[in-house]
């Protein structure tokens, strides 16, 4: 059998887990990563072209003649990288920007729920502060206050009175974002439900649980996530197959009908309250930055042949079951997040091999040491028999790494 060549397009954690996944599988025989980061390296060959810079991307996918390009970026995905590659005859498993565009974008997002009768916290969408004002005078709080768009630096803000909900949305205004989303505070349980499809068919990988205050029992800032575990044991098949009939199924039923299938891995970002029913509060494209490598090592069927099968469209076919197979395994991941950009880290040699450790934008200085980013740093995710053992064997090598201004949550499964 020929061996493959595959392009990764992206720059965090999540790229880099895929690259270093499958940089083991037998069957690729070079991972290029576009622009990835400095530890990528390791494992895949970087190319120095923007994740955006689609045409260039393109160009280069045909002269290296690249098997299967795989574009996890939300900025990637945005600039219509899969539109770029399909007219040009090239492999690509993503979606297109105007399939996508319900999970790159939170009004869009809200307001497609809101069209299929898929259960949502109740929201407004504005692009004006004074009328965002005013819509807070009759709510209740909590109000969760969001940007439009989700990235590293977006603002969220879980705000308990109307006096910090008017300074958040003052401030997302100010950054120069021209949409603000208020919703209200669902408590509960959060999780993401990871799915993949062609379009057409589509098959549950598996649910997350999903810790997303900085933190421990919930507390401080509103992040894009400091940790997981899956298998969620509190999500009960029941649930799964709730969420796969009247979520994922009216979703992608209705792309198609638009002539817009979504193409990918999609999460399904949910709160499960006290009564076991969910609400659904947005969605992600391909697999969140600190879930990523926990969700690739939990899939135990060749990666590339089954995002080989949705590009090529043989995916109903080659995979005519219910679910994805899984591994009998137990998988938490914990984000080390930094206070100040550039502080030397210390320990990784230290970490145990059996833990993968997934960096966001670390750099290196003249004496190979890595360096902090500013934010999320690292992820580290640890596979075992149980989630207790999985999580006890985390955080001992957590507590092996050190760089100053060190954070993280001490409680990710501990329930």
């Amino acid at each position: 059998m020929n061996k493959k060549k595959v392009l990764i397009v992206g720059t965090s954690a999540k790229e880099y887990a895929l690259a270093k996944v499958l940089s083991r599988s037998s069957n690729i025989a070079q991972v290029y990563i576009a622009p990835g980061n400095i530890a990528s390296a390791d494992f895949a060959q970087r190319v120095d072209i923007r994740e955006d810079a689609v045409q260039e991307l393109v160009e280069f996918a045909i002269k290296e003649e690249i098997d299967l390009t795989i574009a996890s970026s939300a900025k990637a995905i945005k600039a219509d990288i899969a539109s770029f590659f399909l007219a040009n005859s090239q492999l690509i498993f993503a979606p297109t920007a105007e399939s996508a565009n319900f999970s790159l974008s939170r009004g869009i997002a809200k307001k497609f729920m809101y069209k299929l009768h898929i259960p949502t916290p109740k929201f407004g969408i504005f692009e004006k502060q004074q009328l965002a004002l005013d819509y807070l005078k009759n709510l209740k709080e909590p109000q969760l206050i969001t940007t439009d768009f989700d990235s590293e630096n977006s603002i969220r803000s879980v705000c308990v009175n109307i006096n910090l909900a008017k300074m958040c949305i003052e401030d997302v205004f100010q950054s120069s974002e021209s949409r603000v989303i208020i919703e209200d505070y669902a408590y509960g349980h959060t999780f993401t439900f990871y799915i993949i499809t062609d379009g057409y068919h589509a098959l549950p990988i598996a649910a997350v649980a999903d810790y997303k205050f900085l933190e421990d029992g919930n507390a401080g800032l509103f992040t894009a996530g400091m940790g997981g575990f899956l298998p969620d044991y509190r999500i009960s098949t029941n649930i799964e197959s709730d969420i796969m009939t009247n979520v994922v199924s009216p979703l992608l039923t209705n792309l198609e009908k638009q002539g817009k299938p979504y193409l990918g891995i999609l999460g399904v970002e949910c709160v499960l309250g006290s009564d076991q029913k969910y609400v659904v509060t947005g969605f992600t494209p391909f697999l969140k930055e600190h879930d990523a490598q926990a969700v690739l090592n939990f899939i135990d069927t060749d990666l590339y042949s089954v995002f080989e099968a949705c590009a090529v469209g043989s995916f109903a076919d080659d995979y005519d079951f219910a679910f994805l197979p899984v591994k009998n395994l137990s998988i938490v991941s914990g984000v080390l997040l930094s206070r100040k950009e550039g502080a030397i880290i210390t320990g990784l040699e230290l970490v145990d091999d059996s833990t993968d450790v997934s960096h966001f934008a670390t750099t290196k200085n003249n004496y190979f040491e890595y360096l902090t980013n500013k934010g999320r740093t690292l992820v580290l995710t640890q596979t075992a028999s149980t989630l207790s053992r999985a999580r006890e064997l985390l955080y001992d090598n957590i507590n092996e790494i050190y760089f100053d201004g060190i954070k993280y949550r001490h409680d990710i499964c501990a329930e």
